[in-house]
C-alpha cells in the first residue's frame, strides 16, 4: 500500500513537471540567432544584435561565445571589447531569453569575428539634380567606396513597385561622403527614396539599416514674385508677394536678400506668400529665392532705383568730413551719363572706425559728381534725411556742348539747340551757358552774348540781318570758369520782295478800312443826327455888262417925271427895313454887312429913282435895274432868314 501510495506520487511529480515544461514553452519564443560585427575595419567594439518577438518587459538576456558569458543583458543588443574576445578564430555564439522561469536558447552559429562589419543606417543624406539624374550623398563610414542599394518610387504614385539599383559608391575629395548618382529620373517629380550600404574591404560585410527620404522636385524657376512700394517719410516699404510654387517641389521656404549696405531692419514674413521689408532711397536689389531640400530656385532679382534726383540742390562741400553716430550711414553714387545705375558706389557707416573712415573718405575724387545720400536708422527702419549733388572739388568743363545744330533759319532769326555736356566732362556745376553771336565781315556790329540757364538745350535768336552769315560760340560755365567753346554758322535767308507787295497790300487795305470806317460812321450820324433841308434859292444871274452900260449913260432929270418903287401891298419901304432891322438883331452876328449892303442899296436906289431929269429910257433902265435889285434883296433876305437849322417862310407876293 505504501508502494502505491509513493507511485501515485511519482506520477504526480512528473505530470507536474510536463505541465511545467509545456507552459515554458509557451512563455518563451526562441531568440533569433546574434549577430556580431564592428561598425567598421578599425573599430575594436564589437555589437552583437538578436531580435525576440514578446510583449513580456522582465526578459533578460545571456550572450554567449563558447564558454564565455556576458548575462543580465536587458536589451536585444549587447557591446563588447575585442580585449574579451577571440576574433581571429572561429567561435560559437548564442542566445539565451529568460522570461520568469522559463529559458529559451536561440540557435548556435559559428563566426569569425575579425571578418564581419556592418555599417550603420546612411545619415545626413542630401540630394540634388543634375538634369535628370538624382545624386545622393551620406556622411562615409570609412575611408573607402561601399555598396549601396537604392530603392525609389515616385512620391505622388505610391502604389507603383519600387525600382531597384545598387550601386558603387565614390568618395569625395574630403573623403568624408558616399555619393552615388541614380539615372533617368524626373527632376520634375519628387521621389520617395530608401537607401543602405555596406562594406567592400570586409570578408564578411553585413548590410546596413535603411534610411528613407523623399527628394522633391528640382527648382526650375524662379518665383514669380510681384513688388509694391509705399513711400513714408523718408522710408519705402517694400511688400513682395509670389505665387505658389509647384506641390512637387515641396519648397521650404522663400528668402529675400537685399544688397543694401545701410540695412537695419529684418524681412518680415506676413504669410507663406507675402513678406516686406524696408529700404531707403537710395538704390537697391533685392533677390527673392525659393528654396527645398535638393536645389535653390534661380532669384527673383527686383531693382529698386534711388528716388528721382532732378531737383536736387548743391551739397555742402563740408559734408564729406561730418561725423557720424553708429546709426547713421553715408553714401556716395558715382553718376555716369545714361545710366540710372551708380558706376560706384562709397559707403560710410557709423560703426566704422576712425581709420577705416579715413580711409573711405579718400576714395573719393575731384571734378566727380556724387549723388549724396544720408541715412539713418530710426524705429528699426532706414531713413533717409537728406539727398543732394556732391564735387569734392570743381573745375571748368573739359568739353564743349555737344551737337550744336541751327535750324528753322528765317531773314530775321533762327533757332539753336545742343546736347549737354556729359557728366564725366562737367567737373563741377553748371552755372549757365554762355552764347554769342557775331556778323562775319563787319566791323561796325559787335559781338553780342547771353546767359542762357543750364537746364535748356534750346535757343531762338532774333533781330538778325536779312541774307547775312554769323558766327555763334557755344560754352559751359561754372563756378571756376568757362569751359571750350563750341561752334557753328547760321546764314540768315534774304529779305524776300514780297514784303514790299505786302506793305502796300496793307496800306490798301488800312484805306478801305478807313474808308468804310467812315461811312459807316457817317450812316450811324445821319441816323442819330438827321440832316437839315435846304432851302431852294433861285440862281441869281446879274446882268452887270447891261447896268454898267446904263450907269456910264449921263444921267437926265425931267422934272415933271417921278419914279417910285413898289412894295408889297400893305407895305411901305420903311416898314421893309424894319423886318430886316428885326431879322438882323434876331440872328444876330454874321448879317451886318449883308444887311448894311441891302440898306444902302436900297438907299441909292431911291435916291436914284426920286432923282428929276430924267429920260424915259433911263426910267425904264432904272425901272429894270430896280426890279433887278427887289430879286435880290429878295434873295439876300431869304439867306438871312435861314439860320441855325431853322426855315421861316417869309414869302411875299407881289401886285
Amino acid at each position: 500500500m505504501e508502494l502505491f501510495k509513493n507511485r501515485s506520487s511519482l506520477h504526480g511529480y512528473v505530470m507536474f513537471m510536463f505541465l511545467t515544461t509545456l507552459s515554458k514553452g509557451f512563455a518563451c519564443e526562441t531568440p533569433s540567432s546574434p549577430q556580431c560585427f564592428r561598425r567598421k575595419a578599425e573599430a575594436t567594439v564589437y555589437t552583437c544584435e538578436w531580435s525576440l518577438n514578446t510583449t513580456q518587459s522582465d526578459v533578460t538576456f545571456e550572450l554567449y561565445f563558447n564558454e564565455t558569458k556576458f548575462g543580465n543583458i536587458k536589451e536585444t543588443f549587447h557591446n563588447v571589447v575585442e580585449e574579451q574576445l577571440i576574433q581571429s578564430r572561429s567561435v560559437m555564439i548564442w542566445v539565451e531569453a529568460h522570461i520568469g522561469n522559463s529559458t529559451c536558447k536561440s540557435p548556435k552559429t559559428s563566426v569569425i569575428l575579425q571578418d564581419i562589419v556592418k555599417y550603420e543606417a546612411p545619415q545626413k543624406i542630401s540630394a540634388s539634380w543634375l538634369k535628370n539624374n538624382l545624386s545622393l550623398s551620406w556622411i562615409a563610414t570609412e575611408k573607402y567606396p561601399a555598396v549601396a542599394e537604392v530603392w525609389f518610387r515616385r512620391d505622388e504614385h505610391p502604389t507603383e513597385p519600387w525600382g531597384k539599383r545598387t550601386i558603387s559608391t565614390t568618395i569625395n575629395d574630403n573623403k568624408d561622403q558616399h555619393q552615388v548618382f541614380v539615372v533617368n529620373l524626373w527632376k520634375s517629380s519628387a521621389y520617395q527614396v530608401q537607401i543602405r550600404h555596406r562594406s567592400t574591404i570586409a570578408k564578411k560585410p553585413l548590410w546596413s539599416p535603411w534610411s528613407q527620404v523623399v527628394v522633391p522636385a528640382e527648382l526650375v524657376h524662379e518665383p514669380n514674385v510681384t513688388m509694391t512700394i509705399t513711400h513714408f517719410n523718408g522710408t519705402r516699404k517694400v511688400t513682395l508677394t509670389w505665387m505658389p510654387m509647384p506641390l512637387g517641389a515641396a519648397v521650404r521656404n522663400v528668402t529675400s536678400y537685399s544688397s543694401h549696405r545701410c540695412i537695419c531692419t529684418k524681412t518680415v514674413y506676413h504669410n507663406k506668400h507675402t513678406i516686406y521689408t524696408f529700404v531707403s532711397y537710395s538704390a537697391a536689389n533685392i533677390s527673392v529665392i525659393a528654396k527645398n531640400d535638393v536645389s535653390v530656385s534661380p532669384p527673383a532679382i527686383l531693382q529698386i532705383p534711388a528716388e528721382p534726383a532732378s531737383d536736387l540742390e548743391a551739397c555742402n562741400k563740408t559734408l564729406a568730413d561730418k561725423e557720424i553716430n553708429r546709426k547713421t550711414c553715408l553714401e556716395w553714387y558715382e553718376l555716369q551719363d545714361g545710366s540710372p545705375v551708380p558706376k560706384n558706389v562709397i559707403t560710410l557707416t557709423g560703426k566704422m572706425g576712425k581709420k577705416k573712415k579715413k580711409e573711405v573718405r579718400k576714395n573719393l575724387k575731384d571734378y566727380i559728381r556724387y549723388l549724396y545720400f544720408e541715412h539713418r536708422c530710426q524705429h528699426g527702419r532706414p531713413q533717409t534725411v537728406k539727398m543732394c549733388f556732391f564735387y569734392q572739388k570743381e573745375g571748368v568743363p573739359l568739353k564743349e556742348p555737344q551737337e550744336v545744330t541751327t535750324f528753322h533759319e528765317t531773314d530775321i532769326s533762327a533757332d539753336l539747340s545742343w546736347k549737354a555736356i556729359p557728366l564725366a566732362y562737367q567737373q563741377g556745376f553748371l552755372t549757365h551757358y554762355r552764347l554769342c553771336w557775331v556778323k562775319i565781315s563787319s566791323q561796325d556790329e559787335p559781338r553780342v552774348c547771353d546767359n542762357i540757364p543750364a537746364s535748356e538745350t534750346k535757343y531762338h535768336l532774333e533781330n538778325l540781318k536779312a541774307g547775312s552769315k554769323y558766327n555763334i560760340t557755344l560754352a559751359g560755365v561754372t563756378q571756376v570758369g568757362e569751359g571750350p567753346e563750341a561752334t557753328a554758322i547760321i546764314n540768315t535767308k534774304p529779305g524776300k520782295p514780297m514784303n514790299v507787295w505786302l506793305s502796300f497790300g496793307l496800306l490798301f487795305v488800312f484805306f478801305l478800312f478807313s474808308t468804310t470806317c467812315t461811312v459807316v460812321l457817317k450812316k450811324i450820324k445821319v441816323k442819330i443826327f438827321p440832316p437839315v433841308p435846304k432851302p431852294v434859292i433861285t440862281d441869281f444871274i446879274p446882268h452887270q455888262s447891261k447896268t454898267q452900260e446904263i450907269l456910264e449913260k449921263k444921267e437926265e432929270v425931267h422934272d415933271e417925271l417921278t419914279l417910285l418903287k413898289l412894295y408889297p401891298e400893305g407895305k411901305s419901304v420903311s416898314e421893309e427895313a424894319e423886318d430886316v432891322r428885326v431879322l438882323r438883331d434876331e440872328w444876330g452876328d454874321g448879317t451886318d454887312e449883308d444887311v448894311e449892303h441891302d440898306r444902302s442899296t436900297l438907299e441909292e436906289c431911291s435916291d436914284d429913282c426920286s432923282s428929276p431929269g430924267s429920260t424915259d429910257e433911263e426910267q425904264r433902265n432904272s425901272k429894270e435895274g430896280e426890279i433887278t435889285d427887289i430879286e435880290q434883296v429878295d434873295n439876300e433876305l431869304a439867306m438871312l432868314i435861314y439860320k441855325n437849322g431853322l426855315v421861316f417862310d417869309m414869302k411875299t407876293e407881289l401886285p
